[in-house]
């Protein structure tokens, strides 16, 4: 049997930020079906058990929002039967990278990070993650999948923080869930990424990185969300327009989406 945590959720061992998007409220009342759509950081180290908790909850889509440095460097392992997509969210980017490889080199991170660079870097990449043609493409097919194709589907991304997050703000945003329970969502990333954190600090430090040159950079904060969605209204005036002029999602696709999303 599963073996579940508090929230219903199937914890998995080499994953600590998968977790189900289902469970919250919708402005109308209606509540997002839970065992559909799951969001994850790198599935490249799952465990076997880990691979049979997927199994067991149905996993047919494994949608991976990475570069393909990333994919290179730690492909995921894929349970037999599951269709596995590409949705590379930042191709060829600036913000685009290894954030494993940046904090053990210093000649790269050292420019990057001083005077305020790592917070500078990270509402780059909450505005790229808005308008880039890269993203836009994927994230709109990320919600065409999740809409119409093959569930449960997880997405994700390295620390399934960023890339990750942006894309579960999104289709909770166009399932109608409120504002303040899309951002409690996107924040519970920092209490499950606080290994991988440890991890990645100790790395820097030991190549004569200061903790709090890149400490933004390890963790979310509602101000990188806050940056996404006012870049959506400086470039497309609202989230309405953003989605069928940026995502180009029909509101055939987004009321697809709600119908199997909503209870």
């Amino acid at each position: 049997m599963v073996a579940f945590v508090m929230n219903d959720e199937p914890k998995l061992i080499g994953a600590p930020n998968f977790r189900d998007l289902g469970g919250h409220v919708a402005g109308d009342g209606a509540r997002v079906r839970r065992g559909l759509v799951y969001r994850a950081d790198a599935m490249a180290g799952l465990h076997d058990a880990d691979i049979a908790v997927l199994q067991e909850i149905g996993l047919r889509q494994m949608i991976d929002l990475r570069t393909d440095v990333e994919r290179e460097r730690g492909a995921d392992r894929v349970p037999e039967g599951v269709e596995h997509v590409v949705l590379d969210v930042q191709g060829r980017h600036s913000t685009g990278g290894d954030l494993a490889t940046i904090l053990t080199d210093p000649r790269r991170a050292l420019p990057l990070l001083e005077d305020g660079g790592a917070v500078r870097f990270m509402h780059a990449v909450s505005r790229a993650l808005v308008t880039s043609g890269d993203a836009c493409a994927a994230y709109g097919e990320l919600v065409q999948r999740a809409a119409t194709g093959p569930t449960a589907v997880v997405f994700h991304c390295s620390a399934g923080k960023d890339r990750t997050g942006w894309g579960a703000a999104l289709i909770l945003t166009l399932l109608g869930v409120p504002r303040e329970a899309v951002v409690a969502d996107y924040m519970a990333s920092n209490d499950r990424l606080a290994g991988v954190r440890e991890w990645l600090a100790a790395k820097a430090e030991g190549n004569g990185i200061a903790p709090d040159l890149f400490a933004p950079m390890l963790e979310v904060r509602m101000e990188y969300l806050q940056t996404a969605f006012a870049e959506i209204d400086r470039v497309y005036g609202s989230f309405e327009t953003y989605a069928a002029e940026g995502l180009n999602l029909t509101a055939e696709t987004i009321e697809l989406l709600r119908a199997r999303m909503l209870e």
